[in-house]
């Protein structure tokens, strides 16, 4: 006699406020492992929804977060944490992380002046294992970390580094695996590949997850440990065994073959929105030594469909309403720099068959989607590889090409052995289109670009310009792009003053400045403002109220000499202002010309003081380092006032 039928349990889900009180519950990671396991995709809603409204407020990286969540919570859920450390590369996707581990109402600070940080901090948690905001530094903070615990006697700490698909393409991280390599035994690192992006290959089906999940079991991986020790006496037997492991694995997961080649143990791929069997995964592994892979494959923007539809879109966003989703900018109003440098690339471009354009995985952020379409031949994105892109320049310039490599200031520091090694010692026609020069805002001291006039001013061969608004934006690249030699164009992010861009393919002289205004003060009150870059818009405010000469220098190096001296000659005051570190920057190369010429004038050089700068409101920062009109206004009528006593 048949059975009949049984209808399967309809399970309830919690209602939106039952939701929320789970999720206010925890208050660390110790509360959230007090959780059943079928609790955990009940939590991971309300991580989402509480994480979709309060980065709607905020503004931040949200897709990436929203496709980790289920992540972060197995991740705390199964291991010791703060005790096993957790590393997150880059740290966008660390969202969830951070409401796990007690900072779940200071999510509405995220990214605000004195509020938390949008990437992991040490100061900031004792979760927060690591400092990360570039890329592909993981592994190796995380090997570091695993290998100094072996040596202390903590060999039963873990060490988790979780590196996105995208981070993997960086060269650090590939350097990272080849050491990792090395150690067999007592070392408890797992990396966990978190795949959201499909640039590595999708698993083959349920047998691959079957597989994976067989062979993590202690049972397997003992008795593959035994073989080891019965076979590897016996080098034929040995190699055959570990040419049959490595086949077998990498039918079923083509990915292992990156990492079976630098000898480290690979299981997945897994789906990492299956929380139960996540966790069952991860408890597998933790029984095992090191060095691990666990592949995982997740959604960017997972459980908010316009992320999940548009995750480029929602990787980093402003405020919006959830309800909505986030709106398309309203055409016309004033072009940012990244679109002026869009719209001269393209243009240059048409002219010139030589030129080829570069990214280190930043073609939105750097303005070059459209001429991806338009010269898709003359146009590369390198992917997280800031010393390539700058040698593979080098390379083009070599054989008769013009390179543009477009690269955030923050990024560039990343590639300065090869700017100096491969470009500048060779005196090759690269033009480095600096973007994002100066204070940045929300992302903060990870990428405030406060360094680059003082690595690329140093270097022989190096021309360095710094435009002062839209007009001169195009006048600046247009005078680089007639240069034979290394050149850099230095700009901020966002916007200038609106100045209306009429030149063409006009240039300007080298090293030639332009006097904004030139003061009509009485003898013993004049001062001279020597301006680089944003400063000369910013700082229009004070020379009017001071009566003071404004002079937009325009170039770092090559200085103008004449108007230095000039300046010095017939000032009581000189001042020099820019959006950079003032320690070894553009005032220490007017000081650097006066000294040598032996001239002695009252000076003030403002700048971004010897700090790192935190996150907040870009006018913020200005006004924190003392670079805003009302601050610099004071400085300078205080500096004349004692002058005038000391006569």
């Amino acid at each position: 006699m048949d059975r009949p039928e049984e209808t399967p349990a309809v399970v309830r889900m919690p209602t939106p406020a039952e939701r929320r009180k789970l999720l206010e519950s925890i208050n660390s990671p110790a509360d959230l492992r007090k959780l059943s396991v079928e609790q955990l995709p009940v939590l991971a809603r309300a991580l989402r929804e509480f994480m979709i409204e309060s980065v709607s407020k905020t503004g931040g990286h949200l897709s990436s977060s929203l496709g980790a969540t289920d992540l972060a919570i197995a991740l705390h859920y199964v291991f010791n944490t703060p005790e096993d450390a957790i590393v997150w590369d880059v740290g966008h996707q660390a969202y969830a992380h951070k409401i796990l581990t007690g900072r779940r109402e200071a999510m509405a600070t995220l990214r605000q002046t004195g509020g938390i940080s949008g990437f992991p901090k040490r100061s900031e948690s004792p979760y927060d294992a690591f400092g990360t905001a570039h890329s592909s530094t993981s592994i190796s903070a995380a090997l570091g970390m695993a290998v100094a615990d072996s040596i202390n006697g903590h060999k039963d700490r873990w060490h988790i580094a979780v590196i996105g698909d995208g981070a993997l393409t960086g060269g650090m991280a590939v350097e990272a695996l080849n050491h990792a390599g090395v150690y067999k035994k007592d070392l408890k690192l797992l990396i966990i590949l978190n795949d959201n992006d499909h640039s590595i290959s999708p698993p083959a089906g349920a047998l691959s997850g079957h597989l994976a999940k067989l062979v993590s079991t202690a049972p397997v991986w003992k008795a593959r440990e035994i073989s080891k020790s019965i076979l590897k006496p016996v080098p034929l037997l040995w190699d055959l065994a570990k040419r049959v492991e490595k086949q077998t694995v990498n039918f079923l997961s083509p990915p292992s073959s990156l990492f079976s080649s630098f000898d480290i143990n690979y299981f997945g791929p897994v789906d990492g929105h299956d929380l139960p069997r996540l966790v069952s995964f991860l408890r597998n592994l933790k029984a095992l030594d090191g060095p691990i892979v666990l592949h995982v494959k997740t959604k960017k923007g997972k459980g908010y469909k316009p992320a999940e539809d548009d995750p480029t879109l929602y990787h980093g966003v402003g405020r919006f309403d959830p309800a909505v989703g986030v709106l398309p900018k309203k055409k016309g109003g004033k072009k940012t720099y990244t679109q002026l440098f869009s719209d001269w690339i393209c243009d240059t471009a048409a002219r010139d068959k030589t030129l080829y354009a570069i990214t280190p995985a930043m073609r939105e952020g750097s303005g070059l989607v459209e001429f991806e379409k338009r010269f898709p031949e003359r146009y590369r994105d390198v992917a997280i590889a800031e010393q390539h892109a700058v040698t593979f320049a080098a390379g083009l310039a070599c054989a008769g090409m013009h390179p543009v490599v477009a690269i955030y200031s923050t990024f560039a520091q990343r590639a300065y052995d090869q700017i100096v090694h491969d470009v500048a010692i060779q005196n090759l026609p690269v033009l480095f289109a600096i973007d994002r020069a100066g204070l940045v805002g929300a992302d903060g001291r990870t990428h405030h670009g406060l360094f680059d006039i003082v690595f690329m001013r140093s270097l022989p061969n190096m021309t360095v310009m710094a435009p002062s608004d839209e007009n001169e934006m195009r006048l600046l690249l247009n005078t680089a792009w007639t240069l034979k030699t290394p050149v850099a164009v230095r700009y901020p992010r966002g916007t200038g003053p609106g100045a209306e861009v009429t030149a063409d393919t006009e240039t300007v002289p080298i090293g030639k400045s332009r006097t904004l205004r030139t003061s009509g003060a009485p003898e013993g009150s004049r001062a001279a403002i020597l301006a680089f870059g944003s400063m000369a818009w910013r700082l229009r405010e004070s020379a009017e109220e001071l009566d003071a000469t404004l002079i937009d220098m325009r170039f770092v190096k090559p200085l103008d000499r004449d108007a230095v001296l000039e300046a010095a000659r017939t000032h009581d005051l000189v001042v020099t202002a820019e959006e950079g570190v003032m320690a070894g920057g553009a005032g220490a190369a007017v000081l650097e010309e006066l000294s040598r010429e032996g001239i002695t004038v009252p000076t003030l050089v403002l700048g971004v003081p010897d700090v790192f700068v935190d996150h907040g409101d870009t006018e913020a920062l200005f006004e924190q380092c003392g670079l805003d009109a009302a601050h610099v206004t004071g400085r300078i009528r205080a500096k004349l006032a004692r002058k005038a006593q000391a006569i």
